[in-house]
C-alpha cells in the first residue's frame, strides 16, 4: 500500500525537474563504477546540476505529463538524466567531455527548450563556445557599427575644426594686413 504514493512522489519530482530544467541529458551509464559515478556525481554538482539515476517507468509517465512525448524513444536501458538549471552548454560539455575519458558513459539524448535532441545533436551543441564568447561576440557586432558611425562624426568634427581654424586664421590676417 506505500508503494504508490511513493512512485506518485517520485513521478512529481522527476515531472518538476523536467519542467524546470532549460536542458536534460539522458545518459547510459551502464558499466561505470561506483568510484567512477560519484566522480561524475561530483563533477555535475559543482556546476549546480542535478544528476539522477532514474526509473525509465516512472520517467515515462512524467514525460507524457509534461508534453515531452518524443523523450519516451530514448528512456531503454539504465538511465541517468542531468538537469541544467543555468547555461544548457554546461551540462553538455561536461558530459561529453567525461564520456571522452570514460568509455562507458554514453549520451543518448536530450531537450533543450522542449526540443528533443539525438546524441549527435549533443555533440554538437558541446562544441560551441561558451555562453560568455558568445555574448562577447554579439556585443561585438553591435558595437562595430557603433564604431564606424562616431569615427565618421569624428572625422566630420575634426573637418569642421580645421575649417572654423582656417576661417579664425584668414581672419586675423585680414584684420592685421
Amino acid at each position: 500500500m506505500g508503494k504508490r504514493p511513493e512512485k506518485e512522489n517520485k513521478v512529481a519530482e522527476i515531472k518538476d525537474d523536467l519542467s524546470r530544467a532549460n536542458i536534460i541529458v539522458l545518459t547510459d551509464y551502464r558499466g561505470l563504477n561506483v568510484a567512477q559515478m560519484n566522480k561524475l556525481r561530483r563533477i555535475l554538482q559543482q556546476e549546480g546540476i542535478k544528476y539522477r539515476v532514474v526509473k525509465n517507468t516512472l520517467t515515462k509517465i512524467a514525460a507524457r505529463e509534461t508534453g515531452l512525448n518524443d523523450l519516451e524513444d530514448y528512456l531503454e536501458g539504465p538511465m541517468g538524466i542531468a538537469y541544467g538549471f543555468d547555461d544548457p552548454l554546461t551540462p553538455v560539455k561536461l558530459l561529453v567531455k567525461f564520456a571522452k575519458e570514460n568509455d562507458k558513459l554514453s549520451l543518448k539524448g536530450g531537450v533543450l527548450d522542449k526540443n528533443v535532441l539525438d546524441e549527435g545533436s549533443l555533440k554538437r551543441l558541446s562544441e560551441l563556445p561558451p555562453r560568455e564568447v558568445l555574448l562577447a561576440k554579439a556585443l561585438g557586432c553591435f558595437q562595430a557599427p557603433i564604431s564606424g558611425l562616431l569615427n565618421v562624426l569624428q572625422g566630420n568634427i575634426r573637418n569642421l575644426a580645421f575649417v572654423l581654424q582656417a576661417v579664425k586664421e584668414k581672419k586675423e590676417q585680414q584684420e592685421n594686413s
